[in-house]
């Protein structure tokens, strides 16, 4: 039984209780301490760690391992999860002293681990630590094993057939009944990268390591003058690297700015070649930054532009941020709190109309109160935040086509219905839709866990454009745009889109884990993608490398970050 508190960093999620929001606390028994950490627990924790065994008393794996059982165990030491060897190899045994430190700062604690997110407050971890040692294994009850992982066999999504050049294109009528297949956890195993292991690109392609040692690299955006700037989320700040065009590694490498929260989306305002501001989505507000060209320093501490995205701060913390070509208005991806809303309390048909009119068609309430949506505000934050568009689970990134001037977006879709359901997508965003979350899928395909709760949605859902392989964990997205420099690409590239797949846990052959380009004719995606860059994966438990973020250089490259091993990679044509 796996019993560390280890959270993984996805694309589809950052988990863990970061003490972002301080559960109320009252004084009393460690009943009441525990009573408290539950709260916490399900708000923070519960989307990635299970508390619970299943049926057979199986071990239930999620993104991260169950929890049942890990007070007195030894860190990493059992099966059913794969964890990290920083983990596995501390020396650690879980008691209420080594699980305070080991909170307050995993990455401290644990140099290596993949748990990112501490819980600051000592009351809130206090309490955690109280609900755990409440979570025991029955007396005289085996643990079984998670769902085994089934024999690699044909399927074109799988990782082993991934390869520069292989196409999918999924629609809406190929999708599966819920629970098919069983629903599995399957997390990977990061091990460094192999000797002489580089990713495959496409003929005509090579690929370059261009900058290593970076900490847990996420989103990354070029500023105009050719400077890459990269949020290292794990570490609360923004790094910037600059490279001559045609320079295969950076000539400086500097810290733009520490003491952000969590900091995922980056922008430049306004749109163009010289912009005054560097915006920065921190997990639940948007700040930004006095910016010109060349600065490789922020020059005062951030200003604060929505001081509140949301309400709660659990469950997936990822925040990108857009602007529209105009510069007029300004987009704000905010995921949502759990998987499919669990829990959410039904209201009646006459509070569900009131809801909507103010929030707009379908979006949920509860934890999930203005998440799962994008929203939208002007470029100062002025304007209360509206809904732009609601029911997309997990918006991870956003890109406006610089041709149409259509907003974007690459999704996380919700997973515990087996290996092929939900599909992520990537699509273009209609004002005023509604993408389906929690109680739809892709169209009128009813969430079986909500099953009967919205009739009155059936009909009004927005099909996305382009479908992925479920639990693909799409993330970063960006248009190829490039038509010169020493790198640009072919000039069939120019107007596509690339995305990076982080890859999956919840699917039990592995997929994901590439780089792909999506294709769009004249502003319209035709629903199909292929393979860019794959290779990341070593066998169906390893993998040495999680694409995250995609950009184009200023010399038409493109780079690709990865935060396994927290290296950037450049490919150019030859």
């Amino acid at each position: 039984m796996p019993i560390s508190p280890r959270i993984l960093l996805s694309g589809l999620f950052i988990l863990a209780g970061a003490g972002l929001g301080q559960v109320a606390r009252a004084q009393g028994t460690p009943a009441d301490a525990a009573s408290q950490g539950q709260v916490y627990f399900q708000q923070f924790c519960a989307i990635c760690h299970s508390p619970t065994l299943g049926p057979g008393n199986t071990v239930i794996v999620k993104q991260g391992p169950s929890l049942v059982g890990v007070m007195g165990q030894a860190a990493g030491s059992r099966p059913f999860f794969t964890y990290t060897k920083a983990l596995s190899g501390s020396g650690l045994t879980w008691d209420a002293a080594t699980l305070d430190h080991f909170l307050a700062n995993p990455m401290v604690a644990v140099p290596g681990t993949a748990m990112p997110m501490p819980i600051p407050n000592p009351d809130d971890r206090q309490h955690v630590i109280a609900y755990l040692a409440t979570l025991v294994v029955p007396p005289g009850v085996t643990l079984m094993p998670p769902l085994a992982v089934t024999t690699l066999g044909t399927d074109p999504n799988d990782w082993n057939n991934a390869a520069p050049g292989v196409k999918h294109h999924f629609t809406a009528a190929d999708l599966p009944a819920p629970f098919a297949t069983a629903s599995s956890g399957n997390g990977p195993r990061v091990v460094h990268q192999p000797t002489n292991a580089v990713p495959a690109v496409p003929a005509g392609f090579t690929v370059k390591l261009f900058a290593k040692g970076l900490s847990g690299p996420r989103l990354m955006r070029v500023a105009p003058n050719g400077d890459i700037f990269i949020a290292e989320t794990g570490r609360n700040r923004l790094r910037v690297l600059r490279a001559a065009d045609g320079a295969d590694a950076p000539s400086a490498n500097e810290v733009f700015s520490n003491g952000l929260d969590q900091p995922f989306g980056i922008a430049f305002y306004p749109p163009g070649n010289d912009p005054q501001w560097l915006y920065v989505a921190n997990h639940n507000a948007v700040v930004r930054f006095p910016y010109h060209n060349g600065d490789l320093h922020a020059s005062r501490p951030a200003e604060v532009i929505v001081p509140k995205l949301s309400e709660t701060t659990g469950g997936h913390t990822t925040r990108d941020v857009a602007f529209s070509r105009d510069g007029q208005r300004m987009f704000i991806s905010v995921g949502s709190s759990g998987n499919v809303a669990e829990g959410l309390k039904k209201k009646s048909l006459e509070d569900i109309k009131a809801w909507e009119a103010e929030h707009g068609l379908g979006a949920a309430w509860g934890d999930d109160s203005n998440r799962a949506n994008i929203l939208v505000t002007d470029p100062e934050g002025k304007q209360p935040l509206a809904r732009f568009a609601t029911g997309i689970r997990n918006g991870v990134g956003m890109a406006v086509d610089p041709e149409t001037g259509e907003l974007w977006v690459s999704t996380n879709e919700r997973d515990g219905l087996g290996d092929n359901l939900v599909p992520d997508y990537i699509t273009r965003v209609n004002e005023g839709g509604f993408y389906g979350w929690p109680w739809y899928y892709l169209g009128n395909h009813e969430d079986p866990r909500h099953a009967g709760e919205r009739p009155d949605l059936a009909g009004k859902i927005t099909v996305p454009d382009v479908l992925l392989q479920a639990h693909s964990a799409s993330l970063e997205m960006t248009f190829y745009e490039a038509t010169n420099g020493v790198a640009a690409f072919p000039a069939e590239y120019r107007g596509d889109v690339f995305a990076a797949e982080h890859g999956s846990w919840n699917r039990s052959v592995r997929t994901g884990y590439k780089v792909i380009r999506v294709h769009v004719d004249h502003g319209v995606p035709t629903g199909e993608y292929e393979d860019f860059l794959t290779g990341f994966v070593v066998d169906n438990r390893n993998v040495w490398g999680r694409p995250v973020g995609v950009a184009v250089a200023h010399d038409g490259a493109l780079l690709v970050t990865e935060d396994a091993n927290g290296t950037m990679w450049r490919v150019t044509p030859k």
